[in-house]
């Protein structure tokens, strides 16, 4: 006759009647459903719950109830650092050494038994410990588990770049070559950034086709309901939760209490002051003259600026990027290019036309970026590399026909003052607009990221910030090909002549 095995809940139960607690119903909430999921199996979770709801104190309970059940389970714990890993390795043990149900699983000597590993009494003849804790930057190759809980693997430290995030991302990859066939995943924590690894919707702006975690089983509690009570009424009252709201910055507690995917420190640029469009630039011919339009917006003016760079792999880019400027003195940010350079025998570079340098390559794209969007001045910053491009562009933009003025721009204002200038009054005004393919370039993530005193990627930033401060091209060239004609709304002097006699 098979012995009887206590209930997750039970489990849970027994041991707060131990330590004189009582079982918080939010507690039994998540104890049914984790015991729910091992049962049914369900091998993928993701328990998110607010901060100080004792979400790791319970999950630390369900590795020891695993253990109970199975003294041979192994469990991996990884944490954004070792010493966090520790902690709930140290919490398990003491439930063994402590709870009611567990005294059998207590080795009769304790050699294996330290605060980073330990190992209970089991029959199977096994490598790896019976629990062991891990930081996220630590060495798992070679080692082998049942389950690995992810507990508070993202934090703001690795979480609030892009580089950082991708980091993230391919060490808890790894957690794939630990775990075996019917292994189990649990991670546990709160979002950090816009592009939590808990995230529900992919972020295509950053190459995703679907979430981090897609397939995983949810549970997620923030401290106030749907209906605005609070999760743990006993502990966080209404009039506590108001008192928190009021201390905690905004983002910080919409992150940490409420689950929302947003960075708990706000950025200085906030995309959400951007105001999206997804009309198509329409030109219209009439009266000689040719007019350029989006959403019955007439566009009186340009700007266009180019910041070159070689060869970069992890800073920055070559970009261009244009906006107009319509007739109520409003931006529309039309596109962002990032640039790349083939290199010979890249098929990109194959046809018929021998392989080009690298700057005629560039230069080559942004001529044909200027004639896709009617584009008659092109700004280049000349800082560095990008003394030697101008006549290159100029060159390019001869090739195609497409007649349009080259002005060379030696930089000389610190980048992160140009942004925070260009942007500012422009955001804070309602005044910018951004075209909705804009969205699957990196240039919102950039915004989302960006910090004066941060040194992540701002390419793309920096170019619409050129373009910004630049001072619009409002008068028409001389001598234009019919391939360029002028859609911009400037008055001007015309002759006509009379035959009629006075």
């Amino acid at each position: 006759m098979q012995p009887y095995l206590a209930r997750f809940a039970e489990f849970v139960w027994i041991w707060d009647q131990v330590l004189g607690l009582g079982l918080p119903a939010h507690h039994r909430k998540m104890a049914d459903w984790l015991e729910d999921c091992w049962q049914s199996g369900k091998r993928e979770m993701l328990l998110m719950a607010f901060r100080n709801s004792g979400k790791s104190t319970l999950v630390g309970l369900f590795c020891a109830w695993l253990l109970y059940r199975d003294a041979d389970m192994r469990i991996l714990v990884l944490a954004a650092d070792l010493d966090l890993a520790k902690k709930m390795v140290r919490n398990v043990k003491r439930v063994i050494e402590r709870h009611p149900l567990m005294s059998a699983l207590l080795p009769e000597k304790r050699i294996d038994w330290g605060s980073e590993r330990f190992t209970v009494a089991r029959t199977a003849v096994l490598r790896d410990p019976s629990m062991q804790a891990v930081g996220i930057g630590g060495n798992i190759t070679g080692s082998r588990a049942d389950i690995v809980i992810c507990d508070d693997v993202e934090v703001p430290k690795n979480s609030d770049t892009a580089h950082k995030r991708a980091e993230l991302r391919e060490k808890l990859g790894e957690i794939a070559y630990v775990l075996g066939p019917t292994g189990a995943q649990l991670y546990v924590g709160t979002p950090h950034s816009y592009y939590s690894i808990y995230a529900r919707e992919a972020r295509t702006e950053v190459g995703e086709a679907a979430p981090f975690l897609d397939g995983f089983s949810s549970f997620e509690l923030p401290i106030v309901n749907k209906d605005g009570a609070s999760n743990w009424p006993e502990r966080f009252d209404l009039a506590a939760i108001k008192s928190m709201r009021i201390r905690t910055p905004v983002r910080k507690f919409q992150s940490q209490m409420m689950l929302e995917m947003v960075a708990p420190v706000a950025g200085m640029l906030d995309p959400a002051k951007l105001r999206f469009y997804d009309d198509q630039a329409e030109i219209t011919h009439g009266n000689g003259r040719m007019t350029l339009r989006i959403g019955g917006r007439t566009m009186v003016a340009s700007a266009c600026h180019f910041d070159p760079s070689f060869g970069s792999l992890r800073g920055d880019g070559a970009v261009v990027a244009c906006v107009y400027i319509c007739d109520q003195g409003e931006y529309w940010l039309q596109d962002v290019a990032w640039l790349r350079a083939a290199n010979p025998g890249d098929p990109a570079e194959s046809g018929d036309r021998p392989w080009r340098d690298e700057a005629s390559q560039l230069c080559a794209q942004v001529a044909d970026f200027m004639e896709r969007h009617h584009l008659p001045s092109v700004r280049v910053e000349t800082n560095g590399i990008g003394r030697f491009l101008p006549n290159i562009l100029r060159r390019e933009l001869k090739s195609i026909g497409w007649a349009a003025s080259v002005v060379e721009h030696y930089e000389r204002t610190n980048k992160a003052t140009r942004i925070e200038d260009a942007f500012g009054a422009v955001m804070g005004a309602g005044l910018l607009h951004v075209y909705e393919g804009v969205r699957h370039t990196p240039f919102l993530r950039q915004m989302r990221d960006w910090h004066p005193d941060g040194n992540g990627p701002d390419d793309g930033l920096d170019a619409v910030a050129g373009c910004i401060l630049n001072d619009p091209v409002r008068l028409p060239r001389v001598d234009m090909p019919v391939k360029r004609a002028d859609w911009r709304g400037i008055g001007g002097i015309f002759r006509a002549e009379s035959h009629f006699n006075p």
